[in-house]
């Protein structure tokens, strides 16, 4: 694991400033800790009310400074930051409990004042993880590439229904970062731009091929090798201009708001699926498998999305899938929990661009504290337990992973992996980046677009494809690329 703090400055929210009531110390100039000085980075952490937020879905993203987003929006709530007070960076299988042990750290040293005492105020940590502990073909190229990154920013805005709040976060010993109110003017707002002309190519594996990938796929369930593999395929976007993830943010969050629009670490995207919700000892998951395509500028539209949700609640095909998925999210949530309720059938999700099967499976955690001692398991930790769900990856987990890495020819770094945010009480939201890409670390005019479909036994190779293009529409819209 890699710990780090971070020193580059952009951008500044617009605003009340925060700092009426309560100022920052710089921290001491001493080069030596002093005796009983807590082990690893402190944190001083200040959360205060602010009332100068727009009831508009875009509203957390209209304040963040620059394109170096931190978001985690739905309907206009949750959370954005911007800086880095510090960074974890976390490798292969031990990628998530080596996140987890540095945020418990970071939790016992931190000192906060947190005048508002909500879900997402306080300390807080955006997060990014890949979906594999393995990433195919990279080992020549970049060896030390990190498949998981925890990120705390300097600054965060948050809101939840009618109250919304600011935190500001400094590190203690950090002499180039700075507190007060220069943490807040360090930070001008800059011009959101667009991308220009975006062109469009294949990825990995064209969508040309990709349908013989999906039929190797059926072939094996065929065998009883498995029961469901997901598998994905790629398009590489090029811009005239460097990408703004604000730009995306912003169509995404507008067109998409029932869904999680998120950036983080060049990761965006508005996924649909909720991993784990953690809150005051309840949790709950979305789970999404089964899905069809909407039907957009006819008259009869209305009533063509009527006959095919119905379709989709009937299709044998879609109702395996979506059972092999919510198995496989109850089974993980099981063992942390005093009591669950899973739905027998699940409902129709209507998205503006395809429908899904979906299924909202809630638990109430077990007092682990009372009963051990041990603490309560965080967000973080509850997500990596669901990891890969039969939504993104397939059934038996092992078989289906397995097929993945031999056939799907793509490295999907963090997309299908979980991405969200924990906070100071363990509490969090988790979602799988799904309708996502990654912006490259590289060169901001580049960016790839991911899509995935779970295959079963009765999965038709074509239909497969047609479905991966309606799960491309959400990333094409936000860079203004029509279908």
């Amino acid at each position: 694991m890699i710990a780090s703090p971070s020193g580059g400055t952009s951008g500044t929210p617009t605003g009340t400033s925060v700092y009426d009531s309560w100022v920052a110390q710089p921290p001491p100039v001493s080069d030596e800790a002093p005796p009983g000085a807590p082990h690893g980075p402190q944190l001083v952490v200040r959360t205060v009310a602010t009332d100068d937020l727009p009831d508009t879905p875009t509203a957390l993203v209209d304040r963040l400074p620059d394109t170096n987003a931190l978001a985690w929006v739905r309907h206009g709530d949750g959370l954005v930051g911007w800086g880095e007070a510090l960074r974890f960076e976390t490798f292969g299988p031990g990628r998530f409990a080596d996140a987890d042990e540095a945020w418990r750290q970071v939790l016992d040293n931190a000192v906060v004042h947190d005048d508002v005492d909500l879900p997402g105020s306080g300390l807080v940590a955006f997060g990014s993880f890949a979906f594999d502990d393995v990433s195919p073909g990279d080992e020549s190229e970049d060896p030390a590439r990190a498949s998981g990154v925890l990120i705390v920013p300097r600054v965060v805005v948050g809101r939840r229904g009618d109250k919304a709040w600011m935190t500001t976060i400094s590190l203690v010993g950090d002499r180039s970062a700075p507190v007060g109110e220069d943490l807040l003017s360090a930070y001008p707002h800059q011009p959101v731009t667009e991308p220009g002309r975006v062109v469009l190519a294949d990825g990995a594996v064209g969508a040309a091929d990709w349908p013989a990938v999906v039929a190797e796929g059926i072939a094996r369930i065929q065998t009883g090798e498995l029961e469901k593999v997901v598998l994905a395929r790629d398009v590489v976007a090029t811009a005239e201009q460097p990408l703004d993830t604000r730009h995306l943010l912003g169509r995404l969050a507008s067109a998409y708001d029932a869904c999680w629009a998120f950036s983080v670490d060049g990761m965006v995207g508005a996924t649909p699926e909720l991993l784990v919700r953690s809150e005051k000892g309840l949790v709950a998951s979305r789970v999404l498998a089964g899905t069809i395509r909407r039907e957009h500028g006819t008259a009869d539209a209305d009533d063509a999305d009527l006959l095919r949700a119905a379709q989709l609640a009937r299709s044998s095909k879609d109702l395996e899938e979506h059972e092999f998925a919510v198995r496989s999210v109850a089974a993980a949530l099981e063992p942390f929990c005093s009591s669950m309720n899973v739905p027998e059938a699940p409902f129709v999700l209507h998205l503006p661009n395809v429908m899904h099967l979906a299924t909202d499976v809630t638990g109430v955690l077990t007092d682990q504290h009372a009963a051990s001692g041990r603490p309560a398991p965080s967000s973080l930790s509850l997500a990596a337990a669901l990891h890969p769900s039969a939504a993104v990856c397939g059934t038996p987990t092992t078989a289906a992973r397995s097929l993945i890495r031999e056939i799907e020819g793509l490295d999907r770094a963090r997309y299908a992996g979980p991405v969200g945010w924990v906070g100071a009480g363990g509490d969090g939201e988790w979602g799988i980046a799904l309708r996502s890409a990654e912006i490259s670390a590289t060169d901001p005019r580049h960016i790839r677009l991911f899509a995935g479909c779970g295959i079963v036994a009765a999965s038709d190779p074509q239909a497969e494809l047609a479905e991966s293009e309606a799960k491309l529409e959400p990333m094409r819209y936000a860079l203004g690329v029509s279908s």
